[in-house]
């Protein structure tokens, strides 16, 4: 059974960092593509970063362009997400994302950020 765990979630004040991490176990990392999305209380889920596999090509949303940055350790089975320059419209709960042959959610980890 393949899960994806995340960790690193937690509450900082505006212009702080955090880094999330996402670790895959059930399977084997080789071929995911792994992405992070978020989810603010009230609103739909939004796409934040992904990587892929094969190149390790990385993809950003607009909102968190030049201060998030995705990366993965095939070694370690983890896809993390190092956010800066934090903004209270970062806050949300934020699930870890993989695709190998169909789709796999993490339970998401909470993000809060004050101003």
């Amino acid at each position: 059974q393949v899960r994806l765990i995340e960790s690193g979630g937690g509450l900082v004040q505006t212009g702080g960092s955090l880094r999330l991490s996402c670790a895959v176990s059930g399977s084997t990392f080789s071929g995911f593509a792994m992405g992070w999305f978020r989810q603010a209380l009230g609103k739909d889920r939004e796409f934040v970063a992904a990587i892929r596999w094969s190149e390790g090509s990385t993809y950003y949303a607009d909102s968190v362009k030049g201060r998030f940055t995705i990366s993965r350790d095939n070694a370690k089975n983890t896809v993390y997400l190092q956010m800066s320059s934090l903004k209270p419209e970062d806050t949300a709960v934020y699930y870890c994302w993989g695709v190998k042959l169909r789709a796999y959610w993490g339970q998401g980890t909470q993000v809060a950020v004050s101003s």
